[in-house]
């Protein structure tokens, strides 16, 4: 009897202590940069973003678009 209540304390300790863990991991993640952006994502990034090159095809494009 008596040791079937030290496992048992054992194994309620270990999931117990299992458990503080994970909420605790959880609490601490960093909050994303999303507030007031309308769910965009705001960081700062090394890359330049280069959306297109001034080529002969664009240059025909945008003077058949406007």
């Amino acid at each position: 009897m008596q040791n079937q209540r030290r496992e048992f304390l054992k194994k309620a300790l270990v999931g117990a202590a299992a458990t503080a863990t994970a909420s605790s991991l959880l609490a601490n993640e960093k909050p994303s940069k999303v507030q007031g952006s309308n769910g965009v994502v705001v960081g700062h990034s090394p890359k330049k973003e280069i959306l297109y090159k001034k080529t002969s095809h664009w240059r025909e494009y945008y003077s058949v678009a406007s």
